[in-house]
């Protein structure tokens, strides 16, 4: 008969536990340690802290596996991590069954936080000599965070607005009130004690909205200013925006930023900038949604000789729902500078403006026969007749829509969601980081980097736990 299986605590070992004895060979925290140990350190610019007096300091070293392996376990608080390294085996088994504390764990991650930059660059290093980069399809993508600062204390122009009248209009049913008691010197009155409340709470109010009026913003944190209000899913938050670049051989990430822009317009060249100053070269290819539409970015990635493909559904969109007289249906005579419209009349130039929804101007064409058009109603509703705008970027558009007439680039495009949108996948289901930790944009920068860096260290960890892939 079969006896339950229960702990033994009188038990005895003959020979005390080895430390590598705790672990199994391809435990992921024995990776972590040879990754961290085949790393130059002071090349990457840690502080390498040396303690003449009193008790040693922890090495950088140490302090650099438990904050990436805490990472890998979910755990981000340097508390959290100071409990782990007493109760977690693998954590336990990387610091040698020492014990550093959060003051020094935490201490480490704020000295240390543009060489934690210098940690993603070796996992892509890393990556890219054990083949699992290989630079012929990149894919950009960007998602939004939630800040550390709550949006719910968050400053709103419209709502302490709205608050201040309310006051101002209590203020002035209490000043009534205490005027009238005072007239008829009824005993003791304890409205002014909470008219004095009112009035400091208005002042703040007012100061706040001084601070908002500054600025120039509608919505502010005061303990996180740099965070602005992002559309998520989820509603209005204060946030910011991350963006990653992902090779399409393994998923690999080659590189990382964060911005307080509310949408990716104007992310598409610094990505690309960001990732030759990381590999030396841009992909073959890199394809990106529609979000990142933008005819001056598509112009300066020409010029610096970035190869891109961008989807063009919103230009598509506009033109089908446009009619026969879209702009699109003119077409440019570069030779005579002039436009044709469908009916092969000429629109002639006529100068330059500024363009009310963009920065840069643009050059004006305008038909000079309206007035005999039969459909000039139907072309358009200017009694001076139809106008057509040039923009300086409309040569950029026009290659782009090219570009996407061969169907290898249109295929590309199709691609571009199984291979950037895993690794956002990863990010919030796997490390399950939906909200920084920190707070500012230097912060979250290096946070970013840093858990970028903990995903490409999982693409690496597969070929390394295989036995194909030597560290040290």
């Amino acid at each position: 008969m079969s006896q339950e299986i229960r702990a033994d605590y009188s038990q005895m070992w003959m020979f005390p536990p080895s430390l590598e004895d705790l672990l199994e060979k391809d435990h992921p925290a024995r990776f972590i340690r040879e990754f961290v140990d085949a790393l130059d350190l002071q090349a990457l610019g840690f502080r390498m802290r040396k303690g003449e007096e009193g008790r040693p300091n922890y090495a950088a070293d140490l302090l650099l596996k438990v904050w990436l392996y805490g990472y890998l376990e979910r755990i981000r608080s340097s508390r959290r991590l100071e409990k782990a390294c007493r109760q977690h085996v693998a954590l336990m088994w990387l610091t040698g069954m020492h014990y550093p504390d959060h003051n020094s764990l935490w201490r480490f991650w704020k000295d240390n936080r543009k060489a934690l930059k210098g940690v993603f660059r070796q996992t892509v290093r890393v990556a890219l000599n054990a083949g699992l980069v290989d630079m012929v399809v990149n894919a950009l993508d960007g998602t939004k965070i939630a800040a550390r600062a709550s949006t719910d204390k968050a400053w709103f122009q419209k709502k302490l607005e709205k608050r201040l009248q309310q006051l101002d209009f209590l203020l002035d049913q209490a000043i009534k009130e205490v005027e009238e008691a005072e007239k008829q010197e009824s005993g003791e009155y304890r409205l002014p004690q909470e008219l004095a409340e009112k009035q400091k709470l208005r002042e703040k109010i007012q100061e706040s909205l001084t601070q908002l009026k500054e600025q120039g913003r509608e919505s502010m944190h005061p303990a996180e200013p740099e965070a602005p209000m992002m559309k998520t899913r989820e509603g209005k938050k204060l946030g910011y925006n991350a963006q990653a670049v992902v090779d399409s051989k393994a998923g690999v990430i080659v590189a990382g930023d964060v911005t307080t822009d509310q949408n990716d317009v104007r992310q598409l060249v610094p990505m690309l900038e960001t990732v030759h100053s990381t590999m030396g070269r841009v992909a073959e290819e890199t394809v990106a949604d529609g979000g990142y539409f933008s005819g001056e970015q598509l112009e300066q990635a020409h010029k610096a000789g970035f190869p891109v493909v961008v989807n063009l559904e919103q230009v598509r969109k506009a033109e089908e729902e446009g009619g026969p007289y879209h702009s699109s249906k003119f077409f440019y005579d570069s030779e005579n500078d002039c436009y044709l419209c469908p009916r092969g009349e000429k629109l002639f130039y006529e100068g330059v403006r500024k363009h009310k929804d963009k920065t840069y101007a643009v050059r004006s064409y305008r038909c000079t026969c309206a007035r005999q058009c039969p459909v000039r109603w139907d072309c358009s509703q200017d009694r001076r007749g139809r106008c057509i705008a040039r923009s300086p970027y409309a040569e950029a558009v026009q290659r782009q829509q090219e570009k996407q007439q061969e169907k290898s680039k249109a295929d590309l495009l199709r691609r571009r969601m199984v291979i950037a949108e895993p690794a956002f996948a990863r990010v919030k289901h796997w490390l399950d980081f939906r909200r920084w930790t920190m707070a500012g944009l230097e912060k979250v920068r290096s946070q970013w980097l840093f858990v970028c860096a903990l995903l490409n260290l999982g693409k690496i960890y597969s070929v390394w736990r295989d036995g194909k892939l030597q560290l040290a």
